[in-house]
């Protein structure tokens, strides 16, 4: 099961997210059992996270969510909405997706933008490559 999400960005552009069941399942335990109990300001009725005072959470808000969650996490790295937005890219394009899928649901206007997600620094490939594969040092020591 698939439903959609619709999703308000920069400059007040919207588009629709596609989300499997289980979001859709936590989703809707949050309405029935959170949501409901929440006091909602006048023309925040379709917004799905608010804050104490019933009103949309800000982008400052949730990155200040995210970097409790972080600390709480024991994590020692800076992770913000964005890391989120980049990671969810970079395996919808490692896994094969359509660029063109994943510009939209980014809400790119340029493929160009998107594009960058097919660039892997080759570097790093090679690093992962000797942190994590037995004996990958050892066999390939003399090759480029």
């Amino acid at each position: 099961d698939v439903g959609f999400v619709r999703v308000i960005g920069k400059g007040n552009k919207e588009r629709l997210v596609p989300i499997g069941s289980s979001a859709i399942k936590y989703i809707g335990l949050y309405v029935a059992h959170v949501r409901v109990h929440q006091a909602i300001q006048k023309g925040e009725e379709d917004i799905l996270f608010l804050n104490r005072r019933g009103k949309r959470l800000t982008r400052v808000m949730i990155f200040l969510i995210i970097k409790d969650l972080v600390k709480k996490a024991g994590i020692n790295k800076t992770i913000s909405p964005h890391t989120f937005r980049h990671s969810f890219a970079t395996h919808l394009v490692e896994g094969g997706a359509d660029l063109r899928a994943v510009q939209e649901m980014l809400g790119h206007e340029s493929i160009t933008t998107t594009e960058i997600y097919t660039h892997l620094d080759r570097e790093y490939l090679r690093k992962t490559l000797e942190q994590f594969h037995p004996g990958f040092q050892q066999k390939n020591a003399g090759s480029a």
